[in-house]
């Protein structure tokens, strides 16, 4: 067998020599913005490729934006065009712009914007720009770096890009806002249609909400409107506020003594819901008759539901009266 050597005594381990990463001013290693850093950004795409796993080619510099120059434009393996905006110091609102700017004329796919120090502000923006725009846009931090007498190189960070993630966030706000516009239409309609029946609503405004409601004149009571996609709704919502449960169901049970005498007023049974699980409690009807999301009906919607509240306050109000 072959002789083993002894370990060697921890003072005669040698260490390799690691070495230690110096930052260098971006102005020592690019001098000039434009002459200097986009020259060699030009003909070093590929470090910017690496880091934002794009595969851009075709990089043409000083490219015409109407009356401005695009730092660099590139393609990427679909013909679809990218536009770099470089910045060699912190992040202001004038390269934001330009950025969004050239993408716009450009019509680009990939919105790309280098700078030394990125502002929070600026990233949330660029974040928010991911949500709903059709480019993606990315923010990438440069720095210049050496390792002992090495020639400085450069450091490409992304702070900030698109993602499956901002896309979705994106969509629900795009579904979100549009569900609110209609449903402020419909609230809209209602209100127009409630003006020749009953004056309850008149001070109130159309909402985004699925709700809409006025006060009974009593603290705490609301007549309300409610409406979901296919499904309309009126009643009298009674909450008095936090660690006031006790008080809800009281004046709940006060106005449940007279249901036979309102239900008739009313002219149909109505649903009482103490809503146990909740403070709050409500006195309602609803109808299967269609609701937000059925605009070629909101005519006829509109119209049960008005002739529903006038009904309903009818039915209700001489007991709410009496209420302390």
């Amino acid at each position: 067998m072959p002789a083993v050597e002894p370990p060697q005594p921890a003072e005669h381990r040698v260490s390799p020599t690691i070495g230690k990463i110096e930052r260098v001013r971006l102005r020592q290693v690019w001098q000039h913005e434009a002459l200097n850093f986009t020259t060699w950004l030009e003909e070093n795409i590929d470090v910017l490729n690496s880091e934002l796993g794009l595969n851009l080619t075709n990089v043409d510099r000083e490219r015409s934006a109407g009356a401005f120059n695009i730092d660099l434009v590139a393609e990427d393996e679909t013909g679809g065009v990218a536009v770099i905006e470089n910045q060699l110091e912190r992040s202001n609102h004038d390269h934001l712009g330009k950025l969004i700017t050239y993408t716009a004329f450009m019509e680009a796919r990939a919105a790309i914007w280098i700078v030394s120090d990125p502002r929070p502000e600026h990233v949330r923006a660029i974040s928010w720009l991911n949500e709903g725009a059709g480019a993606g846009f990315y923010l990438v931090k440069l720095e210049g770096i050496r390792i002992g007498d090495s020639p400085p190189a450069p450091l490409l960070t992304l702070i900030v890009g698109p993602s499956e993630e901002s896309r979705e966030v994106g969509e629900a706000k795009k579904e979100r806002a549009e569900r609110y516009g209609v449903r402020r239409r419909f609230w809209t309609g209602l209100l127009d249609a409630a003006k020749a029946k009953t004056r309850l609503h008149s001070a109130v405004s159309p909402g985004e909400y699925g709700w809409l409601g006025a006060g009974a004149g009593k603290s705490g009571l609301s007549f309300t409107y409610t409406t979901g996609q296919h499904r309309v709704g009126v009643e009298l919502y009674i909450d008095r506020g936090q660690d006031m449960d006790d008080e809800n169901q009281r004046i709940f049970a006060s106005l449940l003594e007279h249901r036979s005498e309102i239900e008739e007023r009313y002219g149909s049974p109505l649903s009482w819901e103490p809503l146990e699980s909740r403070r709050a409690c409500r006195i309602a009807e609803r109808f299967d008759i269609g609701g937000y999301r059925d605009d070629e009906r909101w005519e006829e919607i509109h119209a049960t539901m008005v002739d529903a509240m006038v009904r309903l306050e009818a039915a209700l109000r001489p007991h709410i009266a009496k209420l302390a």
